[in-house]
């Protein structure tokens, strides 16, 4: 276990390694979340235990939802933790999209859209509603490096947008290239969700602006254009809407 752990967190991951019954392996920490790596009886498992109570806090709910359809497959939830099937060898989408083919990295985001289920939202998971009252509190947290007219007019289209949605449904709300990883045997399959209760065409705006390291690449009109198009059509949505 990292010494970086320490107090409640620890005692947290300790608690959902003896409840679930795993055997671990090895452990990593990111910026929101501990995974431990290992076995339970003989199935390869992740624990994740998130730190705070934000974004992916329920996330357990959205994958229970989606049932293992698109997504890495759930075992065992809690608010806050979630044991997850460890998927191998688990490269993600981003050494596709940045090695010269964004196209397939464009279908197989769309292929995993497609294959998560329609579904109502669980208790507890915002609309996309909830998501723009961020735009109150951008000046605060932004300070002056956008511009007041700007987030204005993004803020004035964004509840246009909201208005104008037609079929909202559950969406996993972060889907980019980093949150897609291969499996031996599921294949391509989303991991992370946050959530989010919203149409369609709003799962994409991720996979849009992705890779974060690859600006370079997702930037560039060409690039903009033809992921538009590819969603657009694998996904029959309205690329002029």
């Amino acid at each position: 276990m990292p010494d970086s752990l320490t107090g409640d967190l620890r005692l947290r991951v300790d608690d959902r390694i003896a409840a679930w019954r795993v055997t671990p392996e090895r452990t990593t920490e990111t910026g929101s979340s501990v995974l431990v790596f290992g076995h339970r009886a003989d199935q390869a498992v992740v624990l994740k235990v998130i730190k705070r109570q934000r974004d992916e806090w329920l996330s357990g709910r959205v994958l229970q939802c989606f049932d293992g359809r698109g997504v890495v497959r759930l075992l065992e939830h809690e608010e806050g933790a979630l044991l997850l099937e460890w998927l191998k060898p688990g490269e993600s989408l981003v050494s596709m999209a940045v090695g010269g083919c964004d196209r397939q990295a464009t279908e197989l985001l769309a292929n995993v859209i497609r294959r998560m289920p329609d579904r109502d939202s669980p208790d507890g998971i915002p609309t996309v509603e909830d998501l723009g009252r961020s735009f109150d509190r951008c000046p605060a947290r932004g300070g002056n490096r956008i511009p007041q007219t700007l987030r204005r007019e993004a803020a004035q289209l964004y509840r246009e947008l909201c208005v104008s949605q037609r079929r909202p449904r559950l969406l996993h709300g972060d889907l980019h290239h980093a949150n897609v990883l291969l499996d031996s045997v599921e294949g391509w399959v989303a991991v992370d969700p946050k959530g989010v209760f919203a149409e369609l065409e709003y799962e994409v705006g991720a996979a849009l602006r992705n890779p974060l390291d690859a600006p370079h690449l997702f930037l560039r009109p060409e690039t903009i254009g033809s992921r538009i198009r590819c969603f657009a059509d694998q996904l029959h949505l309205n690329p002029d809407a």
